[in-house]
């Protein structure tokens, strides 16, 4: 089929794409405008025009497009004026993952780092919604097996039409409540609709939701306070490591620091544990690297560590920043300076209590302009907010070698380069970091 993707910049889009063009389809796509993905999309064979434009609907058998497209976008105008049947994600899931067997992952936080490290320890097809560094792609694709492992979005209510054989379920903390009109009983029971269409269930079960399915629901449930045991950070070859005991399987290592990291990974290993040896998934978990923009680290000298992570919700900071005490700790600095670009004012605005707080124990906290993602400009009194930090407010950082410089007014205010260095951000904010902005 000739097949175009409207929003093909996009993660998830981006990931549909590339499995459809492994299967043999011919695929275009377009976008708002140039990213790094669209630059690897164009590497691999696919056809992608900057900014959307009618003219880029030509004979094409099918039309997708990502959650945010527009109904009155030029490009799907054109495809309806054509007669080119035209399918949001979430409905074109249902024809592209219909023949798979499907290890679907869910939940608020840990998606993709669940998902990575089932990709690592399993064979199969993999679409993960971050670039797992162990094949430096957010997709893998696997021609000889039906499995899937496939990261499910919830944002969009995708999940649901994601054809699980297998549902993995890590929390099911209320997220993207716009898509739900604020309705916490549609959210909740979108969840459940997604867990019963499985045959097979791996649920967290404290969760506070989950929970209350324990009498209801035939699932292997993990209680991570009793059934993840004797949790220590180690460095294996420098590189920070999870080490814990699951159930009575024995002791895992896993790449990545904290508790939330032996979570993820306890879940993958009892998906897996389904049809696989348990020494084969303690051989094969040490092939995950972890994630790229999750506790990233993009930058490493003696006196000095730079990590970039993806963490944009504030329980999703919380963690990885204890799993940064840790670390630093580890690596014996005593400095810890903390880069926010906060997430989209609503978020900030919803959550900003709980933003506050997540940020204890950093030495500077440096807060950057909020990234919109489209919304309009609200207001937000950082500086009286977060008045209890070593605080700087500024525009934008630079990153020359291992040092990074915090501008505000186009004028340096601060150079960083002593101690553990770490940005939280799902904008722009990697790009400065890696000083590829």
């Amino acid at each position: 089929m000739k097949i175009h993707f409207i929003g093909i910049g996009g993660i998830g889009i981006s990931g549909l794409a590339q499995y459809m063009h492994f299967q043999g389809h011919e695929i275009s796509g377009s976008d708002i405008a140039e990213t790094i993905i669209t630059k690897k999309l164009r590497e691999i064979g696919i056809s992608v025009t900057i900014p959307h434009n009618a003219s880029s609907i030509t004979d094409q058998d099918l039309v997708i497009h990502s959650a945010i497209i527009r109904p009155d976008n030029p490009e799907i105008v054109e495809a309806k004026a054509k007669g080119i049947k035209v399918l949001a994600r979430r409905e074109a899931l249902l024809q592209i993952l219909n023949t798979s067997k499907v290890y679907a992952v869910a939940g608020a936080h840990g998606k993709s780092t669940t998902t990575a490290i089932l990709t690592a320890i399993m064979n199969g097809s993999a679409i993960i919604g971050a670039e797992s560094k162990a094949f430096g792609s957010n997709v893998r694709y696997n021609e000889k097996t039906d499995v899937m492992l496939f990261e499910a979005d919830e944002s969009d209510g995708s999940f649901i039409n994601s054809n699980p054989h297998c549902a993995i379920v890590i929390n099911a903390e209320p997220e993207h409540m716009e898509y739900y009109d604020y309705n916490y009983e549609l959210f909740y029971d979108s969840y459940k609709t997604f867990i019963k269409s499985a045959p097979c269930r791996v649920l967290n079960a404290e969760d506070p939701f989950l929970s209350t399915l324990i009498n209801e629901i035939d699932a292997t449930w993990l209680y991570p306070s009793k059934d993840i045991t004797n949790i220590e950070f180690v460095l294996i070859d420098d590189e920070p490591h999870t080490r814990f005991t699951l159930k009575n399987l024995g002791s895992f290592d896993v790449w990545g620091f904290g508790k939330h990291i032996a979570l993820d990974a306890a879940l993958a290993i009892l998906a897996a544990h389904e049809s696989m040896n348990i020494e084969e998934i303690r051989k094969k978990i040490l092939n995950f690297k972890g994630i790229k923009k999750r506790f990233d680290i993009v930058g490493s000298e003696k006196d000095s560590v730079i990590i970039d992570d993806y963490g944009h919700h504030p329980t999703e900071i919380k963690a990885t920043f204890e799993s940064v005490k840790e670390y630093a700790l580890l690596k014996g600095f005593d400095q810890i300076t903390a880069i926010w670009q906060p997430h989209k004012y609503s978020r900030t605005i919803d959550n900003l209590e709980e933003f506050i707080k997540c940020f204890e124990g950093v030495g500077e906290l440096v807060i950057l302009p909020v990234w919109s993602a489209g919304e309009s400009s609200r207001d937000i009194d950082f500086k009286e907010k977060f008045k209890k930090y070593n605080l700087i407010i500024a525009d934008n950082i630079t990153r020359a070698n291992n040092t990074i410089s915090v501008i505000k007014n186009k004028e340096t205010l601060k150079i960083l380069n002593k101690g553990l260095i770490i940005g939280f951000g799902a904008g722009d904010l990697t790009y400065q970091i890696r000083g590829t902005a």
